[in-house]
C-alpha cells in the first residue's frame, strides 16, 4: 500500500514538474523572427496571460451552472421518538417507543427560464474572450520585447566588430607612427598621439564587449531561457516581408481594424452592457422545475417510494430597490468602459501614425548613416597618405580615426533605430504575430 500510494503521489505531482520546467534554448542559429516568435510562445508574461484566461474560462463555466441541472442524493438514518401529545391526537398520547427511519432521497432542480441568468452567462462569455485577446496582445508585446531585445544584442555585436575594426586601424597608424619617428621623419609626439589612440579604442572595444556580454544576458531573460544558454544570431536586421500600409491615415484605419488590445476593449464593453441587462433582467419572472423522489421506511426490506415534483414561477415584486441601485451602479461603469474603449481607440490610432513616421525618418537615417560613413573612411584614408608622406602629423589621422569611429557608431544606431521603428511599426499596426 505504500508504494501504490508513493506512485500515485509521483504521478499527480509529474504534471506540476512538467509545467515548472524552463524552457530549453533553441539550437542552431536564431533569427530574429523566431526571437520573436519564442517571446510571444513563452515569455512569462504571456504564460501568465494564458492562464488567465483558462481561469476566466472557468468563471464562465460556474455562471453556466446556474442554468444546468442540479442532482443531489440523501442517504440517513434517524433514531428517534415523537411526542403524540404535540400533535393533538385524539387516540394516542404521550411518548412513543424509540423507533428507527430510513430514507434514501433523490433531488433535482433545473431552470427552465432565467432572462437575468441566461444574460450574465454570454456576458461571462464576452470576458473570456477579452481575456483570450488580452493574452493575445500581451503575447504581442513579448514578441516585440523580444525582436527589440534581440535587435540591441545584435547591436552590441555588431558594435564589437566596429571597435575591432577601429582596433585594427589603429595598431596601423600606431605602427606608421613609431616607424616615421624612428627615421626622423616625424616628432616623438605623434607616436605617443597614436598610442593614446590605440588605448582610447582598445578601452572602447572591451566596454562594447561588456555590453554585448549583458546584452545577451537580457535577450534569454526576456525569452525565459536559463542565463547559461548559448545562442547564435543570425546577422540580420530585417524582417520578413509583410504588406502594411504606410500612409498615416491609412495605418491609423488599419490598427483599429487590427489591434488585438482594442478588439478587447470592445469585448469587455459589451460585457459591461450585457451585465448592465442582466441587472434589468432581474425583474423579469423565472421558471424553474424542482422535484424529488425517496423511500423511507423502519426497516430496509419495507422501504416505500413517494416523489414530488413542483413547476415555479418567481415574481420578483419588491426589494427595496436594491435592483434599481444596482442597475444605476452597471449604468456607470458602462459609461466608464465606453470611454475607456475610446480613448483606447484613439491611442492605438496616434501609435499607428508616429510609427510609420519614425519607420520613414529611419529609413532616411540609415542612408544619411551610410554616407557619413564613407565619407569619413575616405577622409581617414586621405590623411594617412598625408600622414606618410609627411606632409601631415598624427593630429589628421587621430581626428579621421575618431570621425571614422562616430561614424561607424551612428550607422549602427541607425540600423538599430530602423529594425525599432520596424518592429515598433508591426506592433503598433497589430500584425507582429503574422510575421513569417
Amino acid at each position: 500500500m505504500r508504494r501504490e500510494f508513493s506512485a500515485l503521489l509521483l504521478l499527480a505531482a509529474t504534471p506540476a514538474i512538467i509545467v515548472a520546467q524552463q524552457p530549453a534554448a533553441p539550437a542552431g542559429q536564431l533569427s530574429l523572427l523566431e526571437a520573436i516568435a519564442l517571446g510571444r510562445k513563452q515569455a512569462v508574461e504571456a504564460t501568465i496571460a494564458r492562464l488567465n484566461v483558462r481561469e476566466a474560462e472557468a468563471r464562465t463555466a460556474q455562471r453556466r451552472a446556474d442554468l444546468l441541472p442540479t442532482i443531489a442524493g440523501l442517504a440517513g438514518v434517524t433514531r428517534q421518538t415523537v411526542n403524540l401529545d404535540e400533535f393533538g391526537i385524539p387516540i394516542a398520547s404521550g411518548v412513543t417507543d424509540p423507533f428507527t427511519i430510513w430514507r434514501l432521497q433523490v433531488r433535482a432542480s433545473q431552470t427552465v427560464f432565467d432572462a437575468s441568468a441566461i444574460t450574465r452567462l454570454r456576458a461571462g462569455r464576452d470576458t473570456a474572450a477579452a481575456a483570450g485577446l488580452d493574452a493575445q496582445a500581451i503575447g504581442q508585446q513579448a514578441g516585440a520585447t523580444a525582436g527589440l531585445a534581440y535587435l540591441r544584442l545584435l547591436s552590441t555585436q555588431e558594435t564589437v566588430k566596429a571597435r575591432e575594426a577601429d582596433s585594427t586601424v589603429a595598431a596601423q597608424l600606431l605602427d606608421e607612427a613609431r616607424q616615421l619617428v624612428s627615421a626622423g621623419v616625424s616628432p616623438a609626439i605623434d607616436a605617443t598621439r597614436s598610442e593614446v589612440s590605440f588605448a582610447a579604442v582598445r578601452t572602447q572595444l572591451e566596454v562594447a564587449r561588456n555590453s554585448a556580454d549583458r546584452a545577451r544576458l537580457d535577450l534569454l531573460r526576456t525569452l525565459d531561457l536559463p542565463p547559461a544558454s548559448r545562442i547564435t544570431l543570425a546577422d540580420s536586421l530585417g524582417l520578413g516581408g509583410l504588406n502594411v500600409p504606410l500612409d498615416p491615415d491609412e495605418a491609423a484605419a488599419f490598427a483599429r481594424e487590427h489591434r488585438t488590445e482594442l478588439a478587447a476593449e470592445r469585448a469587455r464593453t459589451t460585457a459591461a452592457e450585457r451585465t448592465l441587462k442582466a441587472v434589468k433582467y432581474e425583474n423579469l419572472p423565472s421558471l424553474g422545475l424542482s422535484g424529488s423522489y425517496q423511500q423511507t421506511g423502519q426497516r430496509t426490506p419495507d422501504l416505500a417510494g413517494s416523489y414530488a415534483v413542483q413547476l415555479q414561477l418567481s415574481v420578483p415584486i419588491l426589494d427595496g430597490f436594491r435592483r434599481q441601485s444596482r442597475a444605476r451602479e452597471e449604468s456607470e461603469r458602462v459609461q466608464v468602459q465606453q470611454i475607456r474603449e475610446r480613448d483606447l481607440g484613439n491611442r492605438v490610432e496616434t501609435e499607428a501614425r508616429e510609427a510609420v513616421l519614425d519607420l520613414a525618418s529611419a529609413q532616411q537615417q540609415v542612408a544619411i548613416a551610410g554616407d557619413r560613413l564613407r565619407l569619413a573612411e575616405q577622409e581617414l584614408s586621405q590623411a594617412g597618405e598625408r600622414f606618410k608622406s609627411g606632409v601631415a602629423g598624427s593630429v589628421e589621422t587621430t581626428n579621421a580615426q575618431s570621425s571614422v569611429i562616430a561614424a561607424r557608431d551612428a550607422l549602427i544606431q541607425a540600423r538599430l533605430n530602423y529594425g525599432t521603428a520596424r518592429v515598433s511599426a508591426y506592433q503598433a499596426l497589430g500584425v507582429i504575430d503574422q510575421l513569417q
